[in-house]
């Protein structure tokens, strides 16, 4: 993302991890001013793949998305599996606050989608 009043959220929600101070309820009011902001920055990934995170952590009270897998160039073709944990995966939700920060990347932007279809399969 571009907008740093969307960095900055993003870069508290970041520290609240850091400081084990994740609190769901404020990371989701946090994710929908993200939101609003990545619609005016017209990026629908983006701004799809942070409405399926908020309700994901609404819905669950935790984030039970697993970190993408790599694929290799001829697993690309095959049906991808995503796994889920049975905890709150706050790493991994650190990793998808990272792929927010820096969409020029290819991968990261990947990333966003195997998150998005994760999420959808939840």
């Amino acid at each position: 993302m571009e907008n740093k009043q969307a960095i900055k959220l993003i870069e508290k929600i970041q520290k609240n991890l850091i400081q084990n101070k994740f609190d769901v309820n404020e990371t989701v009011e946090d994710l929908k001013k993200i939101r609003e902001i990545s619609l005016e920055e017209k990026n629908p990934t983006v701004t799809k793949s942070l409405r399926l995170a908020y309700e994901h952590l609404e819905a669950n009270n935790a984030f039970l998305i697993a970190i993408p897998e790599d694929l290799d160039e001829e697993a690309e073709n095959d049906e991808k599996t995503n796994q889920y944990s049975d905890s709150n995966d706050l790493e991994s939700f650190a990793y998808y606050l990272e792929l927010l920060t820096d969409l020029s990347k290819k991968n990261n932007v990947l990333d966003i989608k195997a998150y998005n279809q994760a999420f959808l399969e939840f």
